[in-house]
């Protein structure tokens, strides 16, 4: 068994000569996610053997965010690190430990790009922020940049609107409490910490855990993202295809209100829901149907009562 108290932290830099942007790359930060990390160590190898050189700018990479949860083979270590991320002054577990040396990392950066992957057999996505808006809940003003990079690093799939839909549940389970802001902030993860810093950044789900493309389709993001910004020498990628883009904007919460709500089948992410269809049923029997045409995301059958239970998304035009 690994101690905690026995891990460290680590990230590796590399800076060019000429000015430019400074990118970070991050991998496991579940640490059953690791094409990330496999994806950033075979980079590394070719930064170190002159294969790739850094020209311009700098780029940061943290192959293992989190050690104890990689250690373990498991999402988490002492809890999710990808929830209630920024930094405290009594910290309580070793994610938040962790918090409190990636935050200031990441603040020293100007681009993110978070690697990670999923359980169910589905095709890579990238979850990407809010359109520019000064209001209280993410601000923000690098839409442009952030969705042309996320055009450019080799899927096809958009998914936005996490934390204002996460926001809204959140808002509905505790109106007029004292607790919400503080529960709003579990909502915020290495992008969202990103974004509040001023800087913009991309989660890529590269495919299943143990997909064996899943590697590339992280390898070719990275060295797509590090010509992009003119970090290298190299072609310029060009933005994927619109014609095959697949945009959805996350458009509601439910909750799972009683530990017996089921499922009326095994679900999994992106799966096409039609208006009127049976989602599950509440404990005492009610039907859950879906209001609207709309695609699953994130079901948790395992979700405890009055928490998240599954997301609805809409195809979204404008992406």
């Amino acid at each position: 068994m690994t101690s905690a108290d026995a891990l460290q932290f680590k990230s590796i830099n590399y800076t060019g000569q000429g000015p430019g942007p400074r990118l970070i790359v991050t991998g496991a930060v579940h640490g059953n996610e690791v094409c990330g990390t496999q994806a950033i160590l075979r980079v590394l190898q070719e930064l170190d053997e002159g294969r790739l050189r850094i020209r311009n700018g700098s780029v940061t990479f943290v192959p293992i965010v989190n050690p104890l949860a990689y250690a373990k083979g498991e999402r988490a270590g002492e809890r999710n690190l990808n929830r209630n991320l920024f930094p405290k002054e009594q910290p309580q577990d070793f994610e938040d430990r962790i918090g409190n040396w990636l935050c200031p990392l990441l603040a020293s950066h100007d681009v993110l790009l978070d690697l990670h992957s999923f359980n169910a057999a589905s095709q890579p996505f990238v979850m990407v922020g809010p359109r520019n808006n000064e209001g209280p809940l993410e601000p923000f003003r690098h839409q442009e940049q952030e969705r042309a990079l996320a055009r450019r690093l080799g899927v096809k799939r958009f998914v936005d609107g996490w934390l204002r839909t996460y926001g809204a549940g959140v808002q509905r389970r505790l109106r007029g409490s004292s607790e919400l802001q503080t529960v709003l902030r579990y909502g915020m993860g290495t992008t969202e910490y990103m974004r509040s810093t001023g800087g913009y950044a991309l989660t890529l789900e590269c495919g299943q855990h143990a997909d064996p493309q899943a590697p590339q389709v992280a390898y070719r993001a990275i060295l797509n993202t590090l010509a992009f910004l003119g970090l290298i020498e190299a072609e310029a990628p060009q933005p994927v295809d619109p014609a095959v883009v697949e945009a959805l904007s996350m458009a509601e919460v439910y909750d799972k209100l009683h530990a017996d709500d089921r499922f009326s089948r095994n679900w999994s992410s992106f799966d096409r829901v039609a208006r009127g269809e049976e989602i599950g049923r509440r404990a005492d029997g009610t039907p859950v149907l879906a209001e609207y045409d709309a695609i699953m995301l994130f079901p948790d059958s395992g979700a405890a009562a009055n928490s998240e239970w599954y997301y609805l998304a809409k195809v979204n035009q404008s992406f």
